[in-house]
């Protein structure tokens, strides 16, 4: 071999090194790309999981403070409902004694007073809907009579059922007559 040949092959052998060193490059390059992504995937996953797990936990303890809230309301309510059947009790009694139904009815108008006192304080409001234009938003028509004038045609002529807001929300509807 001459000297020529041995330099040809050098060359020859060099370009198939570097194109295997490029091979293996490439390889290992996108061995690397899997793996970082790879590890994103799961980096993602485990913050989807946590975010999932604190949304759960989020969920049930509002469930558990609406749950409280509500029972507390109704604590409330009951607590000062209380002194009010107290009296009740106290009437009762005293009216089997006595016979004088002035002091009954005035009795009775005074728990009437403090028991809607209470309601009231609580954000209940009676509804006022005589002599006013039928709105179904607030009213449930029993009977349609016939209007005692024109200018109660398709008002309010009798009040059956009082109707209440709570907090300026209907909590009952008031029962009606009305005119046409």
């Amino acid at each position: 071999m001459s000297t020529e040949q041995e330099k040809e092959i050098t060359d020859e052998e060099i370009t198939i090194g570097n194109e295997a060193a490029e091979e293996i490059k490439e390889e290992t390059a996108e061995e690397s790309n899997e793996e970082k992504l790879t590890k994103q995937v799961d980096e993602l996953n485990n913050k989807y999981i946590r975010l999932y797990s604190e949304f759960e936990n989020f969920r049930r303890r509002t469930a558990k403070e609406k749950l409280e809230i509500i029972t507390n309301a109704n604590k409330n309510l009951l607590g000062d409902l209380i002194p009010v059947a107290d009296d009740f009790e106290r009437a009762i009694a005293a009216n089997k004694k006595s016979d004088n139904i002035k002091d009954i009815k005035e009795g009775m108008e005074l728990l009437n007073n403090k028991f809607f006192n209470i309601l009231k304080s609580k954000g209940l409001k009676e509804m006022n809907s005589q002599g006013k234009e039928f709105d179904v938003d607030e009213h449930e028509a029993l009977t349609k009579i016939p209007a005692p004038s024109k200018k109660l045609r398709g008002k309010v002529v009798d009040v059956i059922e009082k109707g209440y807001y709570l907090n300026d929300k209907v909590l009952r509807f008031a029962k009606v007559v009305v005119g046409e």
